[in-house]
Order: C-alpha cells, then sequence, then structure tokens
C-alpha cells in the first residue's frame, strides 16, 4: 500500500517524465507502478501509450458523436411525411440523391430506437409471440390422444395413401388407424366420431387430443366435432415435431417394421389389409419400451401391474439365492403411473 504522499510524489515524478519526451510505459516500469493502478488514480493514457479503458459503462469522448443539433435534424428528417413508411435504408439513398448526408443507417437506427421511433411500418404482419409449450399429463387411459396423418407410397411414384392414427398416449394402444385416398377435415372428423364411439369416450372422460398443425388438425369442421364430443384440442408449436413424438414414433415403427413393403403397396385394398393387421400386431403382440415391455393391449385393459409384480417377484428371488452376484438394486419393473408430453423441467432454486 502506497501512502498518499508518496503517492503524490510519483504522480509528479510520472507527469516530469511525460513532459520530458519519455513514454509511460518505461515510466511506469522505472518507478515500478503497472498501469492499471495509474489508471485507477485517475491519469487518462489514450496519447501516452496504454490502451483505453473499454470496460462495459466506463466514461468514453467519443469525437464522432453528434451533436444535439445534428441529432434534432436526422429525428426531423425521420419523421418528415415523405419518409413516414421508408427503412432508414431507403432514406440514406434518397438523400444522397439530393447530396444530402445525415448519417449511417447504423446511426439513423440506433437514434431512431433510441427515440422510440422503431414503429412497425406497412401492411405485413407483426411478429408473432412465440407459442406456449404445450405442456399434458395422462395418468390413465383415454386422458390424452395423440393423433396425425402419414404418407404411404402407391402403386406410381408420386401418388400416395394418407394413414389416419390415433394412440392412446398412457397405454400407446391404436385406437383407430384408417387409409384414405385423400386428407380432408371430413374424413377426419368422421374417423374420430366412430373412433369416440367405439371406445366410449364423451364429454364426461374430458379427454385431450394433442396434434400438430396440419390442415386437417385445425379445420373447422374437426373442431365442431370434438366440441360434439366433449374433447379439447392441443397443438404442437410450429415446426417442433418432439412435441407429437408419440405419434412420430409409432410411425417409425411402422415404417421400419420387417414387413413394410420395401417399394409401394400394389392399391388401396392391400394398404388396408397391411395396416389392419399391423395395427393388430402393434396392439397385441409388440411389448413397448415405454411401458416396460408389455404390450398396449395389457397395459389398456389394467393387466401390465400383475405382469411387472411377477417380473419383479422373479428378480427378488433370483438376488436371494445369489445376493454376491448383485451390486445394485434389482431392476425396476414398476409400471410409469404418469405419461406426459413435454414434463416441465425442474425449476432451478433461486438465489435468497
Amino acid at each position: 500500500m502506497i501512502p498518499p504522499e508518496d503517492r503524490s510524489q510519483l504522480m509528479e515524478l510520472f507527469r516530469e517524465g511525460l513532459k520530458e519526451g519519455a513514454s509511460a510505459t518505461a515510466i511506469a516500469d522505472l518507478i515500478g507502478i503497472c498501469s492499471r493502478t495509474l489508471r485507477r488514480w485517475g491519469i487518462a493514457f489514450q496519447t501516452h501509450g496504454f490502451s483505453q479503458d473499454r470496460r462495459k459503462g466506463s466514461p468514453r469522448n467519443v469525437a464522432h458523436r453528434f451533436t444535439p443539433e445534428e441529432r434534432q435534424r436526422l429525428i426531423h428528417i425521420v419523421n418528415d411525411p415523405r419518409f413516414a413508411d421508408l427503412t432508414p435504408a431507403q432514406i440514406v439513398a434518397i438523400l444522397a440523391e439530393e447530396r444530402i448526408y445525415v448519417g449511417s443507417e447504423s446511426t439513423i437506427y440506433r437514434i431512431m430506437r433510441q427515440e422510440g421511433l422503431l414503429n412497425h411500418r406497412g401492411r405485413t404482419r407483426l411478429p408473432r409471440e412465440p407459442r406456449e409449450v404445450p405442456v399434458l399429463e395422462a395418468t390413465g387411459i383415454h386422458q390424452v390422444l395423440a393423433w396425425d396423418i402419414t404418407l404411404l407410397p402407391g402403386p406410381v411414384k408420386g401418388q400416395f395413401y394418407y394413414l389416419y392414427m390415433v394412440m392412446d398416449v398412457w397405454s400407446r394402444r391404436i385406437l383407430g388407424a384408417e387409409v384414405h385416398e385423400h386428407e380432408c377435415s371430413e374424413l377426419a372428423s368422421a374417423f374420430f366420431d366412430r373412433v369416440c364411439r367405439d371406445e366410449g369416450i364423451s364429454k364426461e372422460t374430458a379427454a385431450v387430443l394433442h396434434s400438430d398443425n396440419g390442415a386437417p388438425m385445425r379445420s373447422f369442421t374437426l373442431a365442431a366435432k370434438m366440441a360434439e364430443l366433449g374433447v379439447s384440442l392441443s397443438f404442437s408449436r410450429p415446426r417442433v415435431s418432439n412435441d407429437n413424438a408419440y405419434a412420430e414414433s409409432w410411425f417409425r415403427t411402422m415404417k421400419y417394421h420387417q414387413s413394410y413393403p420395401l417399394r409401394r403397396f400394389r392399391d388401396l385394398l392391400s394398404v388396408k389389409a397391411w395396416v389392419d393387421g399391423f395395427v393388430e400386431w402393434y396392439n397385441a403382440e409388440h411389448r413397448h419400451s415405454g411401458i416396460k415391455y408389455v404390450t398396449p393391449n395389457q397395459r389398456h385393459y389394467g393387466q401390465a401391474d400383475a405382469i411387472c409384480a411377477i417380473r419383479q417377484q422373479t428378480y427378488e428371488e433370483a438376488r436371494q439365492r445369489h445376493p454376491q452376484r448383485w451390486s445394485r438394486p434389482p431392476r425396476n419393473w414398476l409400471q410409469p403411473q404418469v405419461v406426459s408430453i413435454n414434463h416441465p423441467r425442474p425449476q432451478k432454486p433461486v438465489a435468497a
């Protein structure tokens, strides 16, 4: 710690050295004080060999800063009726033709932003606020349904059939699947009318139907039918396929199955026959990894808990016979009680 009287003496020596033409760096090295200390003592060294203090918020003397008169002139020009609906780029171009220069585009943008003059101009649509992340939870059947439409290749290149599919998210059971030659809201409405009637879904069920933002999904026809059936609608965010991951995952399982044709389907009847067979296999035989390798039918109809209890007991007995072979607790075969779409992440603790 340098006493104040020594500091004054060192500062006097430093100023005398600068007057004699010595560099500030050499003087600082000679007296054993670094440039940070001298800067803290309040000496400006921009012209004496030291770097300028570029920290955010540090005082600066900007030589090219606009004077109040120049700033007011720019604001007056921007507010001129001629330029009311033009961008700064257009304003700069027009003024240059008239041999007038008031500042660069970035300067005009900065001053307009500071003065609150950057308003939406023209008839283009305003930027939309990001859509909220859909968060849905199911603790039983018929609470959250996911549906989508996918393309299946027809007999001719460029021709496709449309597969309509709806799944119970909690049990992963396919509640309905139909194939049509085109997609439209009327077919989707009739499809859900049959599915809800067969599954007993009504206003008392309070089901939620989740989908992406396709035309049939967003149609007024389907919305009216769902309101009649007492089913709420939920939609994914634009261009976020993960919001409808259950339906997309099922499509991948279907199209990578060994029975899926390598080339194309022959006709509509062959497509319908194959889809019906695949749905029957998926619901009754496919052991799904997301529900601890039971079939969707077993979970949907309440058999999964008993099956998993037998597995848990088998593992416990095996551990008791040879405990030295188990370095960790046995595998947990309990069924997931809650199935979510976009499960909310745990909130970070707020610092006190």
